[in-house]
């Protein structure tokens, strides 16, 4: 069967993951591509022009390259836990003199319709979908334009329903990744299925081509999924201090930080399941986090970035996947090309 990944140049089959918030930069897609895989860039949080002008920096460079979206699966949240869990968090915004107490909910779709319409007005080789299934139209569209559809799975009904919508590819991503779960079903923390295994699963549903992703960070970690039928392994985290990074420094210190050796699923940052190093924030707040997304992003948002300007990592969200210990610093194509020495 002929690979959806193969016009894209491949010599080893490594993604490097679409990490939202300022992770990925343009330079780490290129250095991705240059080192014989390939890298997405994250349209989540960005603008419609910001993320225009990351796709005309990559292009630049002349590698091949994706974007990755947030597909609208918004969790509403109640307004009256919205307004209790703002008053709880409060005292956390009293440190940056934020008032975080005074707004209504923003419930917003990331400017969902202007990127696809962006993606299809200057079509990319390859666009990825993450919390939800976009409609079969926004699929076909895009296919027709030339650009191979990844959808981000986390089960094997998730993978029938993205097969049904015309995926090309699916993302079949483990509970063990850093950040947020792409479950289609944000009210249900997904069981800790082993990455391999959630591949075996999955490769018995549907007959799509699969790419591995969640807590993959060793050599032995990609040779064990390509053996499972994954086609390619996406890593993120141990992406997060390379140089072409544009992780921030608080979260870099946190990673190298050896006192910082557990992760916790919360919902605590952003109403939505994501895995993070734990700290101050994810122990007082993730037991009474009602579910809520993008309401509780934007309520959390102005404290995590003055927390992250002023050094201070008990309040920034830490996202960092079970493999997190081996996040090194140094250039990208070394970690991708010694993650791809056991194959």
């Amino acid at each position: 069967m002929s690979s959806p990944l193969s016009g894209l140049g491949l010599t080893i089959p490594l993604i490097a993951a679409p990490m939202a918030g300022g992770p990925t930069t343009p330079a780490l897609v290129t250095a991705a591509a240059r080192a014989g895989g390939l890298g997405l860039l994250a349209g989540g949080y960005r603008t419609p022009q910001e993320l225009a002008g990351h796709i005309t920096a990559v292009r630049a460079q002349a590698v091949p390259f994706g974007v990755n979206l947030f597909a609208p699966n918004p969790v509403p949240v109640d307004a009256e836990a919205y307004r209790r869990y703002a008053r709880s968090i409060q005292a956390e915004g009293d440190r940056y003199d934020l008032d975080l107490t005074g707004g209504d909910p923003v419930e917003d779709d990331d400017h969902w319709h202007d990127k696809i319409d962006l993606l299809l007005a200057d079509p990319v080789a390859l666009v990825g979908f993450t919390f939800g299934v976009p409609d079969p139209a926004v699929v076909a569209a895009l296919r027709s334009a030339g650009t191979v559809v990844v959808q981000t799975v986390t089960s094997a009904e998730e993978a029938r329903i993205a097969a049904d919508a015309g995926a090309d590819l699916l993302a079949v991503q483990a509970s063990a990744a850093g950040g947020h779960s792409g479950t289609l079903t944000p009210e249900r923390v997904p069981p800790p299925t082993p990455v391999a295994d959630l591949v075996t699963e999955v490769r018995s549903a549907v007959s799509l081509p699969l790419i591995a992703a969640g807590g993959i960070a060793t050599p032995a970690d990609v040779a064990a999924v390509i053996r499972a039928g994954a086609m390619a392994a996406m890593v993120g985290t141990v992406l997060l201090r390379a140089d072409e990074s544009g992780t921030s420094a608080v979260h870099q210190a946190a990673l190298a930080d050896p006192d910082r050796d557990r992760t916790v699923v919360t919902r605590a940052f952003t109403g939505r399941p994501a895995r993070a190093l734990r700290n101050d924030f994810t122990d007082r707040y993730t037991g009474e986090a009602p579910a809520g997304y993008p309401a509780l992003h934007h309520l959390t948002s102005p404290m995590r970035k003055a927390a992250a300007a002023a050094g201070d990592p008990e309040r920034v969200n830490l996202w960092a996947g079970t493999g997190h210990r081996h996040a090194t610093a140094e250039p990208a194509d070394r970690i991708l090309t010694r993650l791809a020495e056991a194959l």
